[in-house]
């Protein structure tokens, strides 16, 4: 009897022990340039629509950007245009409607009181169709505080924009599509940003989702970056697609995508920053600010119940040029060699992918994908003015290549 309570203890000891090494919860982790991510003031907008001289300019729509309108003579007008708080990267974006009682020529003077100009103006009469202003219509090189814009107008809307508008709507449209129109994928709500807007999910698998190896995929923790955006969803929809490749895929893996982890920052018409004006892409040791804290949590609880192991984490950005961020050779992940061989198939395939690795530094979402999950990390950097068929058609080498690599391992 004393031998088998003896066992029976044991056994119970051991239990208990494997328990604690299974925790949902995730790990607060110091990196070595830690960033005070607690709340910092904002500057709103006020939304209202300006007239002057039978001209009118209007922030009053999601992704706007525009602090003052004001005439400077007979055909020249000012759109002034302040970040939501400071310091903050040299990402001067803008969105504003602009149209007349009739037709006319204005310039537009696009004003940033203490930063520089940074994106080619995107144009579009109804939000959905987008295209380049010419690099002759407008007089300024980056790194000026104006930008003169040469507009023809009249009395239709016309969206001027530092990148096209993909906000929290859209995103619900797009995320709702694909649950819609492939099998094996599932959207969700995981909780609520700091101003209440939610937050989605989407999970990708075929048959059973448990005990299969996992990728994540993250995108728009900085408003401007849609060039990134549509990489990613580029990105996704290659794995969704119904071809040989993509299907065994799905049969053996699972992807769980986090398609807009800052829609706050994404409706507020936001250069860099979240609602509480950190950001975001600064928050993945400790998880002060609601986004990257409802997004940790969820990705490891999902996770860790389902014995997925996760493989990689690719974060989806936009910068000055395409460019993959990636982890330091001596940072050892679960699938060590992957990166350098992904790479490698992309330059075979002459999209030049411009590797440039980094040690673990401030905390960002590359460095907590190594720390939390031992999974490979990529900061997947697109440029802000790359044609966007290229950006497409990028993404989908990408991800055939991901996939191919993993389902030989």
């Amino acid at each position: 009897m004393v031998k088998k309570k003896g066992c029976i203890i044991f056994s119970f000891v051991l239990f208990l022990s494997a328990c604690k090494t299974i925790s949902l919860v995730p790990k607060l982790h110091d990196f070595p340039d830690p960033v005070d991510t607690s709340s910092k003031p904002i500057e709103y907008q006020e939304k209202k629509t300006y007239t002057i001289d039978g001209v009118y300019a209007s922030n009053e729509f999601d992704g706007a950007r525009l602090n003052d309108f004001t005439q400077i003579n007979d055909s020249t007008f000012r759109a002034t245009i302040r970040p939501e708080n400071e310091p903050i990267n040299e990402s001067a974006y803008f969105g504003l409607q602009i149209w007349s009682d009739e037709k006319r020529h204005i310039d537009l003077e696009l004003y940033y009181p203490n930063h520089e100009h940074r994106y080619v103006p995107k144009l579009s009469y109804d939000g959905m169709e987008w295209f380049f202003m010419d690099t002759l219509s407008f007089d300024t090189l980056k790194g000026s505080a104006i930008a003169t814009l040469d507009l023809e107008i009249d009395q239709r809307r016309l969206y001027v924009t530092g990148s096209e508008l993909q906000t929290s709507k859209y995103n619900l449209e797009w995320s709702k599509g694909l649950a819609e129109n492939y099998s094996g994928v599932d959207y969700a709500v995981i909780g609520k940003s700091k101003l209440g807007r939610d937050m989605l999910y989407i999970d990708i698998y075929q048959g059973e989702k448990e005990n299969k190896e996992a990728i994540a995929i993250l995108s728009r923790q900085h408003p401007p970056e849609v060039s990134g955006y549509m990489a990613m969803q580029s990105f996704v929809e290659t794995i969704l697609e119904d071809s040989p490749l993509s299907n065994l895929f799905r049969s053996k893996f699972r992807v769980l995508v986090y398609p807009m982890v800052n829609p706050d920052g994404v409706d507020l018409g936001h250069w860099r920053h979240s609602a509480g004006g950190i950001d975001m892409n600064r928050d993945w040791g400790h998880y002060v600010q609601e986004e990257p804290k409802v997004v940790v949590y969820h990705m490891t609880k999902t996770l860790r119940e389902n014995k997925n192991e996760l493989l990689i984490g690719f974060d989806f950005h936009s910068t000055q040029e395409d460019v993959m961020y990636t982890l330091s050779k001596d940072l050892k992940s679960n699938v060590a060699g992957f990166k350098d061989v992904w790479i490698q198939s992309l330059d075979e395939a002459n999209y030049n992918p411009n590797d440039e690795p980094y040690p673990l530094n401030q905390p960002i979402s590359k460095g907590w994908f190594l720390l939390e999950h031992q999974a490979e990390g990529i900061t997947y950097e697109v440029g802000d003015e790359t044609p966007r068929e290229y950006v497409r058609a990028k993404a989908v080498t990408a991800a055939k290549e991901m996939m191919k690599l993993l389902v030989m391992r």
